[in-house]
């Protein structure tokens, strides 16, 4: 995903919008770290209803375990800031939502809530779609709580147009 490194957040926006519109997708977001940036960066585009069905934002993980339909036991043995949560979490969005592509991330924005197995900037990715696999990754970000929010908002965008470039 280097060559999206340099988009800004509202490019990362228009550029997945125009992917999602050209194949007729309908997106829906699950967010923890990022309290709903993605889905408002979205939403800053005009006629991004026509693309965007809806977002979740899920901070607590009694909120990823009522609107996602997270397992309280991923939450227990790998913890909300984890692949297994996250793949959950996106898969949850697709199945609560009439999209047929979703993606999620949890994470430690900081300043506080690392630890040495998971320090703070480490955020969790899942992209689940019905025209390919589900997918995810660890990705540490730098700076403060706000660059690595944003940082992990441009991630997930991009990773979907990524992932729409190749779907069918």
């Amino acid at each position: 995903m280097a060559k999206h490194t340099n988009l800004t957040i509202t490019d990362a926006a228009v550029q997945l919008g125009q992917a999602l519109k050209a194949r007729g997708l309908m997106l829906a977001m699950a967010e923890s770290c990022t309290g709903g940036m993605v889905a408002e960066a979205i939403t800053g585009i005009a006629g991004s209803s026509a693309w965007f069905d809806r977002g979740f934002i899920t901070y607590s993980n009694t909120a990823k375990i009522d609107m996602l339909d997270v397992s309280s036991a991923t939450l227990e043995k790998f913890g909300a800031v984890s692949e297994q949560t996250a793949t959950e979490m996106a898969i949850g969005a697709l199945k609560n939502s009439a999209a047929q592509i979703a993606g999620s991330i949890t994470g430690i924005a900081g300043p506080d809530g690392g630890s040495a197995e998971k320090p703070v900037g480490t955020v969790c990715f899942a992209w689940a779609g019905k025209h390919f696999p589900v997918t995810s990754c660890t990705h540490r970000f730098h700076g403060d709580r706000n660059a690595i929010r944003q940082q992990a908002a441009i991630f997930m965008m991009a990773g979907l147009i990524e992932r729409l470039s190749t779907a069918v």
